[in-house]
């Protein structure tokens, strides 16, 4: 338990650690990765190359101090912290070695500045936030291990089927090489992914949403190629698309994430998505439109039929399921693109020009695609009166906390 001082300290030093926060974490990653060259295996290397990483953690450990009062108001941030955590692989035993590197980061850039009381502090506030967060990943391992089909770590998976969705998405179905059985999961949550990248030397780990429903046998994922710049961001999944084909093994991690549904529930569900967002909202639509009693509205945004992935199958399953409407927006369509086969509106998504759609009684609301689209969104569903607890979202990369 920290003491009202620490908290006092914390709180005062915050709005110092937030103005050189970017030089921090900078260093702290500098100094991490000069002693422990093993962890550049865990963390993601594109989003360091393009400082990604470093503005999330800087923005975390501002908030983190902010609400050193009353960190109950982040649990539902730090479980999402936990699960994706869980998902890389993180244990106990790594935290001490951050929280060493980012105290000495801390002492280096600020100097003198950084008294003992302050780092003291820190150090404090730190270990109360760890222990928080190894305790939910111990459940978390703990729950997947304890399931049917369910492991702790990596296990090998053999790729079964690959099927290109449109010019820039592909679908891998993933079955265990021992032949065994695969847990369930909630609709909407992701899988973990190993990889050796030859161009880094290094092992990389990215998480891909479940593309499908549970089925106890195999998992599918379906995968963005990312073209890389001068600092590519594509790294996995240009390997995924160019060079993992059919009988080839990768290593996954179980299904983590608190971004699905409630299956059980009875109450309207809404899916926005963008691009590639619409991965985890066809595992949600599979699995919602099981019962004919909970109705289910699915708003897409793609810049045309030549990215548009999945569509024939989503069009097919408006026309089957009753309980099921869809609304495409395409903001670049092709020529040959048709109003209401293709596409039912032309540019972005705008769910305040569609409110008679989706303004339904009870309704929880999931978005997913790029941070700009989910905003947008958002903003837009909180214009029409839906309450903040009825939206829910899921950010691909670094979010506010994520390192």
């Amino acid at each position: 338990m920290l003491t009202q001082k620490t908290k006092d300290i914390v709180k005062a030093t915050a709005p110092v650690l937030a103005e050189h926060g970017y030089a921090i974490i900078k260093c702290f990653y500098t100094r991490m990765f000069e002693a422990h060259p093993e962890l550049k295996n865990v963390f993601n290397m594109a989003h360091q190359e393009q400082g990604q990483q470093q503005q999330a953690l800087a923005r975390a450990v501002y908030a983190y101090a902010e609400n050193i009062e009353d960190p109950g108001s982040l649990m539902a941030v730090l479980k999402n912290i936990a699960n994706k955590h869980a998902s890389l692989g993180v244990r106990a035993e790594q935290y001490p070695i951050v929280g060493e590197h980012l105290l000495g980061a801390i002492k280096e850039v600020l100097g003198a500045a950084a008294t003992d009381d302050i780092i003291s502090a820190w150090a404090q506030a730190y270990g109360n936030l760890a222990d928080v967060l190894m305790g939910m990943e111990s459940e978390l391992y703990e729950r997947s291990a304890a399931q049917p089909g369910g492991w702790s770590g990596w296990r090998s998976f053999v790729v079964r089927e690959k099927t290109p969705e449109s010019s820039v998405i592909t679908s891998f179905i993933l079955e265990p090489a021992d032949g065994g059985p695969v847990m369930n999961f909630e609709p909407g949550q992701y899988i973990s992914i190993a990889v050796d990248v030859p161009a880094l030397g290094l092992q990389q780990i990215r998480q891909y949403s479940l593309s499908d429903m549970p089925n106890g046998r195999s998992y599918r994922i379906s995968v963005k190629r990312e073209d890389g710049g001068p600092k590519p961001a594509g790294y996995v999944s240009s390997l995924l698309h160019e060079h993992v084909n059919v009988g080839d093994t990768v290593k996954l991690a179980a299904p983590y994430g608190s971004f699905h549904i409630d299956v059980n529930a009875k109450t309207p569900i809404v899916l926005i998505s963008g691009g590639v967002g619409l991965t985890p909202m066809v595992s949600m639509l599979k699995r919602a439109i099981q019962d004919p009693q909970r109705q289910v509205v699915f708003i897409h945004g793609a810049r045309n039929s030549a990215v548009h992935a999945m569509r024939d199958r989503l069009r097919e399953a408006a026309r089957t399921y009753a309980n099921f409407s869809l609304m495409v927006f395409y903001d670049d369509p092709l020529p040959q693109d048709v109003v209401g086969q293709d596409y039912d509106r032309a540019g972005l998504v705008d769910v305040r020009a569609i409110r008679d759609k989706l303004l339904l009684p009870d309704a929880d609301y999931y978005i997913c695609g790029p941070i700009p689209f989910m905003r947008l969104q958002h903003d837009a569903l909180k214009y029409l009166g839906v309450h903040e607890a009825r939206i829910h979202y899921e950010v691909f990369g670094p979010d506010l906390f994520a390192e």
